[in-house]
């Protein structure tokens, strides 16, 4: 096995003609901040549940804070298919999807889309 580093991590198995990519951890203060460089690309953040909006539009909307961001920042949207409970501290991988419009005022300058959302440790 070789470990491949750069701005993210990789795995090439030898013998093996893929790479397992491991998605890149990102505070919401960062996935903001970097957002027109992260766009299209998979992320994880880790943080609390602080609203959940299920069933809209065939998914769900998980709010999740770390506390690093501030103002309308201080949070990030995550769509999935699966749903959390306010308070719980959750791990959310997905695909940063820029400037999306559902319509009806529902704007998102920075979401991640498609997500997997699992407990993380305390």
């Amino acid at each position: 096995m070789k470990m491949i580093s750069k701005s993210f991590s990789a795995l090439l198995l030898a013998g093996c003609a893929s790479v397992v990519l491991a998605a890149e951890s990102y505070s919401v203060a960062d996935l903001h901040a970097q957002r027109t460089d992260l766009g299209g690309r998979e992320v994880s953040v880790t943080g609390t549940v602080i609203k959940v909006n299920n069933n809209i539009m065939r998914r769900n909307f998980v709010h999740v804070q770390d506390g690093t961001g501030s103002g309308d920042n201080d949070r990030i949207i995550v769509t999935s298919q699966q749903t959390a409970e306010v308070g719980d501290k959750v791990t959310a991988t997905g695909i940063v999807k820029l400037d999306t419009d559902f319509g009806m005022g529902y704007f998102y300058p920075t979401l991640i889309e498609e997500a997997s959302i699992t407990a993380a440790g305390n």
